[in-house]
C-alpha cells in the first residue's frame, strides 16, 4: 500500500459536515495491483443459469411491466450495482450514480451547505454521529446519539447515510424538517432547520484550577496536526504537567492526523492502530513516529463520549491502551472501517469497505466503541445547569495527583 496517499477515516468525512458521515471511512486511492475479472467474480457464476436469472428478470420487467414510460437502460444497471453492494449488508458499501457521485466529489472539495452535523448508521438506525459545534443542527439543540426518524416526510428506515445525505443538505437559506427520537427521551420530537455554510472548528485551548491545560479537538483536519503541535508548544510553555483532551463529539477525519498526534506521547515503534483487511491483504500497522516529547513526565486525560468516533477513536486507544491517558466519559460510538473509492466509469464510483481498524491491543472499533476508566453520564439537572460533569471529573482526577 501507498503510505504516502492521505488517509481518511470518514464520517463523510471532515468535509460532510453534514452532511452527514460514513463514519470512520477512507477515501483515497491504494496502489494494490489491478485484478481480472476473475479473481473477483467465479467464471462458473458468470456462465451458471444462476446468474442468467439477472437477465430473465430484466426481460420480464421490460415485457411484463404496467407503467408506459419505463426506465433507461443505465437506470437498470445502476440498480443492479446498488443491490449488489447493499448484499454485503455493509452501509458503508455504497455505488454512486452520476448525480450522487459529483455530489461526494463536492463534499470532499468542501464545497457544501447544510445544517452541520456528522450522521451514521448504528444497529441499522440513522442517527447523529455529533453536531456540528455553532452548526445550525447545533443551535437547534441536536445531540450526539439521537435518533433520525424522519427527514422531511421520508421515514429513514433502511436509508442509506447517502439517500439521507442528500435530503437534508441544500442552500443555504432553505430549511429541512428532521423528526428525531433524542438520547435518553421518552417521545419524538419535530425540528426545523435552516441550512447554512458549515464550518468546521478544529482546536481551541483552556485551563483549569490546578495547572492543567486543556485541549479541545473537534476534527481531524488536514491542519490539525500542526495546529494540535502549536497547543502542546503552548502547553509544555506554561511548564505544567497535567493534560485533558477533549474529544467529545469529534467524528474523525484524517487517519494521519490522528496518528502524528498519538506520536507525540509515544516512543517510535508503538503501535497506533493496525488496518486490517481481514486476510485480503497484509495488515498494516501504523507506528508511532516517535516524536514522544513528554517522555512519561504527563499526567493525561481524555474526554470521550457517543460522538467520539474514528480517528477520535484511534487516539484515545492508542494512548489509553499504551499506558499514557485514562478515558473519562461515556462509551464511544464505535466506528472504525476503511473506504476506498473506486471510479467505474467516468461519473460513477463505488465506494468499498476494505478494512478494519484494530487498537493496539487488537480490539475491533467497528465492532464497539472504546468504554471509559471512568464512566461519567450527564443527568437531567446537569444539562439544566450546564455543568460539565465530565470535564469536572477530569479535572478532580488531575488534582488528586501529584
Amino acid at each position: 500500500m501507498d503510505t504516502g496517499n492521505k488517509k481518511l477515516i470518514y464520517i463523510i468525512g471532515i468535509p460532510a459536515i453534514i452532511l452527514a458521515l460514513f463514519v470512520g471511512a477512507y477515501i483515497g486511492s491504494h496502489s494494490r495491483a489491478n485484478v481480472n475479472r476473475s479473481d473477483l467474480v467465479d467464471q462458473t457464476v458468470i456462465t451458471s443459469e444462476k446468474f442468467q436469472i439477472f437477465w430473465k428478470a430484466w426481460q420480464i420487467l421490460d415485457n411484463k411491466f404496467v407503467t408506459a414510460a419505463s426506465s433507461t437502460p443505465d437506470q437498470k444497471i445502476f440498480g443492479a450495482i446498488q443491490g449488489l453492494a447493499s448484499s454485503y449488508g455493509d452501509p458503508y458499501t455504497v455505488f454512486f450514480p452520476p448525480d450522487q457521485a459529483k455530489a461526494f466529489a463536492d463534499d470532499i472539495a468542501g464545497n457544501f451547505q447544510g445544517v452541520g452535523m456528522e450522521i451514521g448508521i448504528k444497529e441499522k438506525q440513522l442517527q447523529v454521529v455529533s453536531p456540528v459545534k455553532g452548526s445550525p443542527a447545533d443551535r437547534a439543540g441536536v445531540k450526539a446519539g439521537d435518533l433520525i426518524l424522519k427527514i422531511g416526510d421520508k421515514s429513514t428506515n433502511d436509508m442509506s447515510v447517502d439517500v439521507a445525505v442528500k435530503l437534508i443538505r441544500g442552500p443555504k437559506g432553505s430549511q429541512i424538517k428532521i423528526t428525531f427520537f433524542p438520547v435518553g427521551g421518552t417521545k419524538t420530537v419535530e425540528k426545523t432547520i435552516t441550512r447554512d455554510t458549515i464550518n468546521i472548528p478544529t482546536l481551541d485551548t483552556d485551563t483549569k484550577p490546578g495547572g492543567i491545560f486543556v485541549i479541545r479537538l473537534y476534527s481531524f483536519t488536514a491542519q490539525s496536526a500542526d495546529l494540535f503541535r502549536n497547543a502542546l508548544r503552548e502547553f509544555v510553555a506554561t511548564g505544567d504537567h497535567k493534560l485533558i483532551l477533549d474529544l467529545r463529539g469529534n467524528p474523525g477525519g484524517y487517519l494521519d492526523a490522528a496518528w502524528d498526534m498519538a506520536s507525540w506521547f509515544l516512543p517510535a515503534g508503538k503501535t497506533v492502530v493496525t488496518e486490517d483487511f481481514g486476510g485480503n491483504d497484509t495488515p498494516k500497522i501504523y507506528r508511532s513516529k516517535g516524536y514522544n516529547m513528554f517522555n512519561n513526565n504527563l499526567e493525561m486525560m481524555i474526554l470521550v463520549d457517543n460522538g467520539s468516533a474514528s480517528s477520535a477513536e484511534i487516539l484515545a486507544g492508542a494512548l489509553k491502551e499504551n499506558g499514557i491517558a485514562k478515558l473519562v466519559g461515556v462509551k464511544t460510538f464505535g466506528k472504525g472501517s476503511v473506504q476506498e473509492l473506486i471510479s467505474l466509469t467516468s461519473d460513477t464510483s463505488l465506494k468499498v469497505t476494505i478494512a478494519r481498524w484494530l487498537t493496539p491491543s487488537g480490539h475491533n472499533l467497528s465492532h464497539d466503541g472504546l468504554e471509559p476508566d471512568y464512566k461519567v453520564e450527564f443527568t437531567d439537572k446537569d444539562v439544566a445547569s450546564k455543568t460539565d460533569v465530565q470535564m469536572n471529573k477530569a479535572v478532580d482526577l488531575l488534582n488528586a495527583l501529584p
